[in-house]
């Protein structure tokens, strides 16, 4: 048998989670999912229709390759982007995209070949960008977050980094895992510094329209005040209609220049989305925003429900969530009358004790509430921490 030619490990933390939970199920266990990152159910209703009308069209560019664009909307990235900021931005470009997990190399490719260093939102957090940044042989710069800096690094984090020159700043905001918003301090921050070092600065704002405080901004709420900064921010579908995760239609926005260099990497890796699928999630994002807020505002209770019943079981919140669908906690110390090593440990001895499933961002444990519904499955969430007996 032929070996493979990959360096050992590398495995995608989800399937690993994934073939544990299939093991624990097989011995007999039930599984109570609080790792899925995707909303359950269809995607709305709304969009459910447009597109499908779209779909049964015969007219021809409803049909073909979109290329860098949306031939039957051409106008399709700019109003997506404008639903989720509120307004009309000046001296900016927009791009439509395939969602955003398959333009994070195309993001760092655009840098060119001087870009030495990427800087990303990923200790803890989604890994893919970190992934893209080894895999392109660029060095990796995690900034540290954590409950003191509420999820969000500053600039100065930036200035500490031992490896040379940041080129690229990929931020993830509202954050997975944490729920973390940014205000727009913080952003300021950001971009001052950014523009001061020549740094181009690069925001996933997947979870931007699943926010529920009044204090969240988006990066595109403030970089257009600096225009010697070269920016850009991405949106998605995904989430914002419900369950959209397998439409992969987004639409992306930012300066000139930095648009300008994603399009030519991008014009060269793909052809596009699916016209029908954008114009049932532009639909709903600009006549539906009422099922929108709904879909929000379940999240908003999930979380605080879930919250309260793993406060109540002895769990440490690190962070209160203030988007999204994720709650992120400390990992505890001892659990099922034994130490805890790390946070896969506790992960992994959940899940084979008492079928609670999570996802493990050491030394955090994320706990989502996306996919089940807290109210239903409660009592069993009880059980499952009475019977870990969790400490620190």
């Amino acid at each position: 048998m032929k070996k493979s030619r990959l360096p050992k490990g590398g495995a995608n933390l989800f399937q690993e989670i994934k073939a544990v939970s299939s093991e624990a199920q097989k011995a007999g266990i039930r599984l109570i999912k609080l790792s899925i990152g995707q909303p359950s159910g269809p995607a709305l209703l709304s969009a459910r229709k447009v597109a499908a009308k779209a779909i049964m069209s015969d007219d021809e560019k409803w049909h073909e390759y979109a290329d860098n664009g949306c031939p039957p909307i051409p106008d399709f990235a700019e109003r997506f982007v404008t639903g989720h900021v509120g307004h009309i931005l000046g001296n900016v470009d927009y791009l439509p995209i395939p969602g955003i997990k398959s333009m994070m190399p195309v993001v760092i490719l655009a840098c060119g070949n001087s870009l030495k260093v990427v800087a990303t939102h990923t200790k803890p957090g989604y890994p893919t960008p970190a992934y893209w940044v080894k895999k392109l042989g660029k060095g990796l710069f995690e900034p540290k977050t954590n409950s003191e800096n509420k999820f969000i690094f500053d600039s100065r984090e930036l200035g500490r980094n031992p490896l040379g020159k940041v080129g690229l700043v990929m931020t993830n905001i509202p954050h997975n895992p944490s729920g973390a918003i940014a205000t727009r301090a913080r952003w300021v921050d950001l971009c001052i510094y950014c523009v001061r070092h020549n740094i181009r600065l690069w925001n996933d704002a997947a979870y931007g329209a699943t926010n529920y405080d009044d204090e969240s901004c988006l990066l595109s709420q403030v970089a257009p005040n600096f225009p010697d900064l070269s920016w850009g921010e991405a949106f998605s579908a995904s989430k914002l209609i419900g369950n959209g995760t397998g439409w992969r239609v987004g639409a992306m926005v930012g300066s000139p220049d930095f648009i300008r260099d994603i399009t030519t990497i991008k014009g060269n890796l793909d052809s596009g989305f699916s016209a029908p699928l954008a114009a049932g999630a532009l639909y709903t994002l600009e006549h539906d925003q009422k099922e929108i807020k709904y879909v929000v505002d379940r999240y908003h209770r999930r979380s605080a429900l879930l919250c309260n019943i793993l406060s109540g079981a002895g769990m440490s919140l690190a962070l209160e969530p203030r988007a999204g669908f994720f709650t992120l906690w400390q990992t505890p110390k001892h659990a099922f009358g034994r130490k805890i090593k790390n946070a896969k440990d506790f992960n992994f001895a959940m899940i084979e004790n008492t079928g609670l499933v999570g996802v493990h961002f050491d030394p955090y444990i994320r706990y989502a509430v996306a996919y089940s519904d807290v109210a239903t499955v409660a009592s069993d969430i009880d059980t499952a921490f009475a019977k870990a007996d969790v400490s620190y």
